[in-house]
This record gives C-alpha cells, sequence and structure tokens, in this order.
C-alpha cells in the first residue's frame, strides 16, 4: 500500500487521520512516482514569480469514500501535486449532501463530485443556488446497479426480469441511489425507465450515501440500488447483491465524477485550478499506465483513511474483471477508466447537458433551461484545454460528442429540448 509522504498530513477526516505506514511505503510511493516520470509523464516545473503561480497553495479537495476517488489520492500520494506548486489535502466526506454544502460555504476549494450535483446547485435544483464549474471529468464507467439476493432468488437478475417480477409480485420496492439530481439517480432511473419500469410511479426511490448501500440492503431497506465501486462488488462477495446492470451497459464510456469547485474559486484562483487539473491529469495517466499501478492504486486507497474495504472490493472490477454474483464471469474491457489516452478528462458541453435533459425529463427541472448556456458557464474548456496542452495530452477539438444509449437513443447535445421530451415514461 502506498502512503502520503510522512511531511504532508493524510487526508482531512471527520475519522481518524492516515495511518503513517513507514519508510518502507514511502519508498514505494517514490518509486512509483519516479516510474510515471521516467514513462514521460512531465519534468517538476519551477514556478516563476509570475501569473502561473498556484494563488492559492493547499487545497481542500473533498471525496466520497469510492473507487473514483482515486486520481485525487494519488495525485497527493503520489507527489504530482508538488511539481505544479500546490499541495492537495484529501477530505474525506460522509455523503454528497455535505460536499455540496461544504463547496457552497468554502470550507472545501474542490471536490470529487457527480456532475448532476454541480448542475443541480447551479440551477438551485438540489440545495441553495450558486454558480458552480467543472474543471475536468475525472473517470468513465464504472458504476453498477446492484439487485437484493432476495429479489434474485425469485428470478429478478436484470432489468426484464425485474419487470416482470415487479408487474407479478405486486408490493412496494425500494430503490436507493446517492443523490437526487446525481449520476447514480439519473443511471437507475433510465434503467429502469428502459425496462418499462416508472420510477417515480412503479417504485419508491430513496437516497443513501455510497459506504451506507451495503449495510442498507443487508436489513432490508432496499431491494436495489445504484452506486459506484467498490460497494457493489462489496454485496456481492458478502452475498446480499448481484449486479444486474453495469452503467457502462447502459452509456458506454460515459461521464461520471467531476472536478468541481465554484465559479467564484475558479475566478480568484485560475493558477491553482490548472495545477490542480495538472496534478491529477498526471495521476490519471499513472493509474491507467498498468496494471500494477492500479493494483498498487487499489492497495492505497483499500486503507480505512479513504475508502475502507478490502484491496479485493476494488481491485477486481478496476482491473476489468466481473462477476455478477450468480456465476457468470467476464472480462470487461469497458470498466472504470481514469484516462484512456486523455479521453476520459475533457469536460464536454455535452455531457453536462445530458443531465440537463435528465433533470427535466424527471420533473427537476419544471422548464427548459438554456442547455448550452448552462454548459458553457460551468465547464471550463479553456482552463482545462491549457493544463491539458502543457502536458501534451490529447485534447478533442469539438465541445460535443456522440453517444448511443442503452434505449437506442443517441445524444449528441444537437437538439436537447427535443431529446428531453422525447422519452414516454417520464414524470
Amino acid at each position: 500500500m502506498l502512503a502520503a509522504p510522512a511531511s504532508r498530513p493524510g487526508p482531512s477526516l471527520g475519522t481518524p487521520p492516515a495511518v503513517d505506514l513507514g519508510r518502507r511505503r514511502l519508498l514505494q510511493a517514490a518509486s512509483a512516482a519516479a516510474t510515471g516520470a521516467a514513462a514521460g509523464f512531465g519534468a517538476p516545473r519551477a514556478w516563476a514569480q509570475g501569473s502561473d503561480k498556484p494563488e492559492k497553495e493547499e487545497v481542500r479537495i473533498g471525496f466520497i469514500p469510492l473507487t473514483d476517488c482515486a486520481s485525487v489520492v494519488m495525485a497527493a500520494a503520489l507527489g504530482f501535486d508538488r511539481k505544479y506548486g500546490v499541495k492537495i489535502v484529501p477530505t474525506k466526506e460522509a455523503s454528497w449532501a455535505g460536499v455540496r454544502d461544504k463547496l457552497v460555504n468554502g470550507e472545501l476549494d474542490m471536490a470529487h463530485v457527480l456532475w448532476g450535483l454541480v448542475y443541480g446547485v447551479h440551477l438551485g435544483v438540489s440545495g441553495p443556488k450558486k454558480d458552480m464549474a467543472v474543471l475536468m471529468n475525472l473517470n468513465h464507467n464504472g458504476q453498477a446497479i446492484t439487485l437484493s439476493k432476495k429479489l434474485a432468488d425469485k428470478g429478478a437478475v436484470d432489468g426484464a426480469s425485474l419487470a416482470k417480477l415487479m408487474a407479478t409480485d405486486r408490493r412496494d420496492y425500494t430503490f436507493a441511489q446517492t443523490f437526487p439530481t446525481g449520476t447514480h439517480a439519473m443511471w437507475l432511473y433510465h434503467w429502469l425507465a428502459t425496462h418499462g419500469i416508472h420510477p417515480l410511479k412503479d417504485a419508491k426511490v430513496i437516497t443513501v450515501p455510497p459506504p451506507q448501500m451495503v449495510a442498507n440492503m443487508r436489513v432490508g431497506n432496499m431491494d436495489g440500488f445504484c452506486v459506484g465501486e467498490p460497494w457493489n462488488h462489496r454485496a456481492i462477495i458478502d452475498g446480499i447483491g448481484i449486479t444486474a446492470a453495469t452503467t457502462q451497459q447502459i452509456w458506454k464510456d460515459h461521464p461520471e465524477k467531476a472536478l468541481g469547485t465554484t465559479a467564484d474559486f475558479v475566478k480568484k484562483h485560475p493558477a491553482t485550478c490548472r495545477a490542480v487539473i495538472m496534478a491529477i491529469l498526471e495521476a490519471s495517466r499513472w493509474i491507467d499506465a498498468s496494471l500494477s499501478n492500479k493494483q498498487k492504486m487499489a492497495e492505497t486507497i483499500a486503507d480505512k483513511a479513504y475508502v475502507n474495504t478490502s484491496v479485493e472490493a476494488i481491485n477486481q472490477r478496476i482491473l476489468g474483471r466481473y462477476q455478477n454474483g450468480l456465476g457468470r464471469t467476464w472480462d470487461d474491457p469497458d470498466h472504470m477508466k481514469f484516462f484512456n489516452d486523455g479521453a476520459v478528462n475533457f469536460p464536454y458541453l455535452s455531457d453536462g447537458m445530458w443531465f440537463l435533459t435528465q433533470h427535466k425529463r424527471w420533473g427537476l427541472l419544471k422548464d427548459h433551461p438554456d442547455y448550452l448556456g448552462v454548459a458553457k458557464a460551468i465547464n471550463q474548456v479553456d482552463l482545462y484545454r491549457q493544463a491539458a496542452s502543457a502536458l501534451k495530452v490529447n485534447v478533442p477539438k469539438d465541445v460535443m460528442r456522440s453517444s448511443r444509449l442503452i434505449d437506442g437513443s443517441v445524444w449528441d447535445g444537437k437538439d436537447p429540448a427535443r431529446y428531453a421530451d422525447s422519452f414516454k415514461v417520464r414524470a
């Protein structure tokens, strides 16, 4: 397991700080970082006394205990942040609502956060209204929908069989997501609706923080949930749930977590934002560079200071080794990716706009917003391009991309109002 150097504080937590894992592991961390540098990940940059110098040197970045917090954690643990004149302080949070509140009130400078949370706060539909910013995308893929073992024993093992069971075995069904405007809510709703289940009429949907999903399913508080890893695989290990679908089956290479902050922070600290983007880009590239790096990452973030679970719960799916809890195993080429030669990290305007179409679809927004205008205001495309170009990371020319989702719909951002109104199953 890797650890942050002893001279740097562990994550800021509401829980005990990171354990000092000793000189041997510090050397492992230094060796891993040196390996990254040798692979062409950039040389340390000497900051001049000009505009490039970060305005704020210590940056508190909130994270939720999920596998996809890894690039933030590793940027600090491997010292990539110090190359760019900042010190990232990873701060463990208990819930997405807590992340929202601390971003809005300034307790956190940035956060590993849900795209839909950032967009919801910007429009005032998921808490206090405040102008927000997305600096980069942190990962593609790697979430899943888990159904309880009790449902699986009755034949509900995927969307079609779940719909059949719900139609014949009538009772109140409860499903959980992690935040009302967030990615997991939208994946869950989209998947249920694709199979003819109206998420707002045919089921009860509750909000549960990611680390509490498995415990709540164990005591029977829900029939299914959508959450990030490692909690879907954890449910399989614990024998209480099965994987009915992965989110990459819903939308291959979908946006997932973003590096989010407030518009005010970007305005006051643009050089700090660039420095943090560069550090996290380097960490993202390091993670995706090899299987051994992914294993080291899993060993690091499994610690109680971060995700607080077994390495086994994390490392299988991060390596693309999937099982559904019912005996089926497969190698998934579309597993969670953090870099993928730069394809992961660009903050596409169309990615943010998609969440707005779903907020309108499910009644979170009463009227159509200015989809493109909102995305342009939130996504810091120019800032990202500056950081990526400095690292010679590939940057797409188009701020839109086209994708086909599980229901056959094609999303390209060209006519968002029409797309939002095209769904038969909606609020």
